[in-house]
């Protein structure tokens, strides 16, 4: 049976499941434990399992991720929070040079299982506070990256990255914490963390996104059908190993593409997925891909400005109304 919950409690469940069937998973990060975390995910898990399985830490990002990598290393499940992705920064090294590595570097003689818990969003947190890294990370052979939408992803990714072999960079989002959605009532539910997913489908275009750029798409999707345009909607989900194919795929019916994200556009991942769709469906494009991205600023903590800077409802819907108006065979561009 399924139940509707939110993107937290699948998270807390997952974390929470994992701990009881393994002692090998700790949690460890700043605030999570006598706090329960920046977003609440973490609450009453101290009281549960106690200091030495929900350590707090200092405010040391850097050392953080490198004791969660040797600790890994050692046979250890850590699930290292890092309160924001803005503050993957310090633990960058750590990350790309020894999480991501290890195994290739070593013949596959060590492995360094890491889960990397980290939120990106906004919410006038101004500039150093509000960026969107999924990109870089999804650029490093090594590394599995995962940026889920759905509570029922979150979970089941969750407890596969708990359960798997590889580091995992697992992105939340924080501003959809509270969306809500079915997830399997079952202790052993998990997902293979690869592949797009389709979640509406469409004739006329299609929108890839992922994380909360797939709610955005989604609402888009739900007012143009008003007015006789289907989107073809696709939750990325994936984001290392990406799969582009679903993509192209889906493009070959809809001729046309919509790419959605929340970073910035310039070498941003719409810029691969739509790379990869030329190399892989561009006879069947009728109209130049079209892509949402926030603006390439410094994000600015006034209200206004900030929601200025970011992808909403109205631009993914320009967006398609754009895209659906050029046609490349009679030159309508």
């Amino acid at each position: 049976m399924a139940r509707e919950i939110t993107v937290r409690d699948a998270l807390r469940e997952a974390l929470r499941e994992e701990m009881d069937s393994n002692e090998a998973v700790v949690l460890m990060g700043e605030d999570i434990g006598a706090y329960g975390g920046s977003f609440v995910v973490t609450a009453g898990f101290l009281d549960e399992y106690g200091r030495k399985r929900v350590i707090d830490t200092p405010i040391a990002e850097l050392g953080i991720v490198g004791s969660a990598v040797g600790m890994a290393m050692g046979g250890m499940r850590p699930v290292a929070e890092l309160m924001t992705i803005n503050f993957s920064l310090l633990a960058m090294d750590q990350i790309v040079n020894h999480a991501a590595k290890m195994y290739a570097m070593f013949n596959g003689q060590f492995t360094a299982p890491v889960v990397i818990r980290t939120a990106s969003g906004w919410g006038q947190l101004a500039a150093t506070h509000s960026q969107t890294f999924e990109g870089w990370y999804a650029h490093v052979p090594g590394l599995r990256v995962v940026m889920p939408a759905t509570p029922a992803d979150h979970k089941g990714f969750m407890k596969s990255a708990l359960r798997g072999n590889d580091p995992v960079m697992f992105i939340e989002h924080s501003l959809i914490y509270r969306n809500r959605g079915e997830v399997p009532d079952d202790d052993d539910f998990t997902l293979p963390m690869e592949g797009a997913e389709v979640r509406r489908e469409g004739e006329h275009v299609t929108i890839a996104s992922w994380s909360r750029g797939y709610y955005l798409a989604m609402a888009a999707a739900e007012e143009l059908a008003s007015e006789g345009i289907e989107c073809e909607v696709i939750d990325m989900r994936v984001l290392r190993p990406m799969d582009t194919a679903t993509v192209a795929e889906s493009v070959r019916k809809t001729n046309r593409l919509v790419v959605v994200e929340e970073g910035w556009k310039t070498l941003g991942v719409g810029s691969e997925i739509s790379a990869a769709v030329q190399e892989q469906a561009f006879d069947y494009l009728d109209a130049p891909i079209e892509r949402v991205g926030s603006l390439e600023v410094p994000v600015p903590y006034n209200r206004q400005m900030e929601r200025a800077v970011f992808p909403d409802k109205d631009t993914v819907i320009e967006a398609v109304r754009t895209v659906l108006a050029k046609d490349i065979n009679t030159a309508n561009v």
